[in-house]
């Protein structure tokens, strides 16, 4: 153990792709892991609204996979159900020209929801909802965790893993290690403002997705066209620099920006029945990749896509490795 801490409990903030693929691959070494999530769900931004009229994926809209291992999982999730493969007609819309994508890229959606791959990781994982951790505290080797829904939490901890994005890990880590503070400090993440948005009178279009270069909209989606959705329903992301700066402003201020920039791109908005959604912290990362930290004198380990270059494989395997990295102290 090389004066390392015995790892017996971990304790796992954040039950995103991340957090979830770490917990999953701890279990699977006989390694106990409870996961605290502020969200009444898993899969963090890999997630779905859903009203009694319709749902809609609102955070990540495909993912790729590119790394052997998470072509790997991605086959297992297909063989579940809990995936499949998606072949919009894409196009691009730059300097008021539309053109066809060139991108051949395989695609992959959750099914029949984009929390589908997260509520298949989350079986018989130890997972507390609606569990903000507000605290942490080392004392005598162990961490002692406090939540603001339940309070001192009983369970003393070994090891701690953030899979939360970086602003939200430097609160929770500030003043107890500068090696964990200044990485979290050089992370540059950007909000995301998302629309859906009920078009009624829109009539069809003759693509199914579309990425926006140069407006206040970067990306366009028709609901549908996924494998397993029935609402005629359109999933529009903002501009992540526009969206950052202009991350306080109220929704109603969002929206009205939005469906002004998405009539200019030829839309028919009347009647438009709308639902809006801030994400704080939706894209960015470090400049360096790292793919996971782990202080294991202390027994903190951090992961997430802001560690490891972005994307939801990114995610995946920052989890993954640092639940290596933990078996290899047991070991």
């Amino acid at each position: 153990m090389n004066g390392n801490p015995t790892i017996k409990r971990v304790a796992i903030i954040g039950a995103g792709i991340a957090g979830l693929s770490c917990a999953r691959e701890l279990q699977s070494h006989g390694l106990s892991a409870d996961v605290y999530e502020k969200s009444r769900g898993p899969s963090g931004r890999m997630s779905t609204r859903r009203t009694p009229d319709w749902s809609a994926g609102h955070g990540a809209q495909y993912f790729t996979a590119r790394d052997p291992r998470f072509i790997q999982e991605v086959q297992h999730w297909i063989k579940t159900g809990s995936a499949a493969i998606w072949k919009p007609k894409l196009k691009v819309y730059e300097a008021g020209v539309w053109r066809d994508s060139n991108s051949e890229e395989i695609r992959y959606v959750g099914t029949p929801n984009m929390n589908s791959p997260g509520k298949h990781l989350a079986e018989e994982l130890s997972i507390q909802y609606e569990a903000t951790i507000s605290q942490m505290q080392r004392r005598s080797g162990k961490w002692h965790l406090q939540c603001n829904e339940i309070g001192d939490i009983p369970t003393l901890y070994d090891v701690v893993v953030l899979a939360i994005p970086a602003p939200q890990s430097s609160v929770l880590i500030k003043d107890l290690d500068d090696r964990a503070s200044r990485i979290t400090a050089t992370a540059e993440m950007k909000a995301c403002w998302t629309m859906m948005a009920h078009l009624p009178h829109q009539l069809t279009t003759d693509f199914d997705a579309a990425f926006i270069n140069q407006e206040i909209i970067s990306w366009i989606c028709q609901n549908r066209s996924k494998p397993m959705r029935q609402s005629n329903l359109w999933t529009i992301h903002g501009n992540p620099s526009w969206s950052q700066e202009n991350v306080e402003i109220s929704k109603e201020d969002a929206q009205d920006q939005m469906l002004k920039c998405l009539t200019s791109l030829g839309f028919n908005c009347e009647d438009a029945e709308i639902s809006m959604h801030r994400w704080r912290y939706a894209s960015g990362g470090l400049q360096n990749p790292m793919n996971f930290l782990l202080l294991s004198d202390i027994g903190l380990g951090l992961c997430g896509d802001w560690l490891n270059g972005g994307r939801v494989e990114g995610a995946w395997l920052s989890g993954l490795e640092l639940s290596m990295a933990l078996k290899q102290m047991v070991d």
